[in-house]
């Protein structure tokens, strides 16, 4: 077995006391030798992605966010969000989701040793780290001439994407709609949905967000801020028939008025009244919480409807192995073409702990988004 391993390395946790105070740290770690079926990745690249921040930062109020020694980031939870942190209270949790760097040990086994000097993508969390061992079986090699950076963003965004293209073939919808859909997972979708000959709503809030997607060729784009909004939506829903939305906002009424402007876009179509509403079957799925408000339903949409929760690991688990692998092999093959991500700054494990930067990277502005580099500068 080919060794690089340094034997020890800096990794980012996050801590929240019974007190009602966050704390961010960096702490060194023991580095033990692969087992025959793992690979020691020196993580070069870990996006910062909306997952990532529900638990690096949970529900701190940054505002209240000081810099410490060690160093470290401290913040105040207000006492009434303390209750939903009580499953992590007092727990060091390391943090991030997905990232890519190059394989520096392996194990015996033939499959760890051929993916040795490799740059590779992984899953699977602690990737806010300087090395992170995998199993050989669960990275993904990427192809020649990319970059771990290149790499970074190949799980969560693009197979959140796929999946919702592929739950929409399996539940036999025809069309999609997206929300906050200017971001990079957006973008993906729409290069996708494009690419594979699906119809796609996207719901922006903002002009500039909407010229972003047309710009890539998307067709149908409306502004939940504009006063023209629900006509704009029916007429788009009316026009690819879309009865299954992804809604990345939560909170709010916007999944309630997607389900009524799906119902009068199919009544615009309907010849004989029902006074049950539509007999076609209307389903939102909410997989990101933009908003932490309430999710308010006015119940204008008839009786067959659907609202609930999607998320990408649940999905995989669902569709099995071979699928997902799939899925995998195509996210690989158009890396720097669909599945591109642009960020805004790299930033080093150091910097993630200074106050102004995390207000930068929680601001979860469409169109910004930070990559972290555990090996910058250290």
């Amino acid at each position: 077995m080919a060794n690089g391993n340094p034997g020890s390395g800096l990794q980012l946790r996050s801590l929240i006391k019974a007190s009602g105070e966050l704390e961010v740290s960096l702490a060194k770690v023991d580095i033990p030798d692969p087992a025959p079926d793992e690979v020691l990745v020196r993580i070069e690249a870990s996006p910062i992605n909306p997952s990532d921040l529900g638990l690096l930062l949970g529900a701190a109020d940054l505002s209240t966010a000081k810099a410490g020694s060690g160093p470290t980031l401290t913040a105040t939870v207000p006492p009434q969000l303390m209750r939903a942190m009580a499953g992590r209270v007092d727990q060091s949790l390391p943090v991030g989701n997905e990232g890519a760097g190059t394989v520096v040990a392996a194990g015996s086994d033939p499959a760890a040793q051929a993916l040795l000097g490799k740059t590779v993508a992984g899953i699977g969390g602690a990737m806010y780290a300087q090395y992170r061992t995998l199993k050989a079986a669960d990275v993904l090699p990427l192809p020649a001439g990319a970059t771990a950076a290149d790499g970074a963003s190949c799980f969560v965004n693009p197979l959140t994407a796929l999946g919702m293209v592929a739950t929409m073939r399996t539940e036999g919808h025809t069309a999609l709609v997206h929300t906050a859909a200017a971001s990079n997972l957006g973008q993906m979708l729409n290069k996708i949905c494009l690419k594979d000959g699906v119809a796609l709503v996207n719901i922006v809030r903002s002009r500039e967000q909407a010229h972003i997607l047309t710009d890539i060729g998307a067709t149908h784009v409306v502004d939940s801020t504009s006063p023209t909004f629900l006509d704009d939506l029916t007429k788009a829903l009316a026009d690819t028939g879309a009865t299954l939305a992804f809604d990345a906002i939560g909170g709010g009424k916007l999944a309630g008025q997607i389900l009524g402007c799906m119902e009068v876009a199919i009544n615009q179509r309907a010849t004989v009244y029902s006074r049950y509403g539509s007999s076609v079957h209307k389903q939102v799925y909410i997989y990101g919480g933009l908003n932490t408000a309430p999710t308010e339903l006015a119940r204008s949409y008839g009786m067959a409807w659907g609202l609930g929760g999607w998320l990408l690991t649940p999905f995989l688990m669902k569709i099995g192995a071979a699928e997902a692998q799939k899925l995998r092999q195509r996210v690989a093959d158009e890396l720097k073409t669909t599945f591109a991500s642009h960020y805004t700054a790299e930033i080093g494990l150091a910097e993630a702990l200074d106050p102004k930067v995390a207000a930068a990277y929680n601001r979860k502005t469409t169109g910004e988004k930070y990559l972290i580099n555990p090996n910058k500068g250290l």
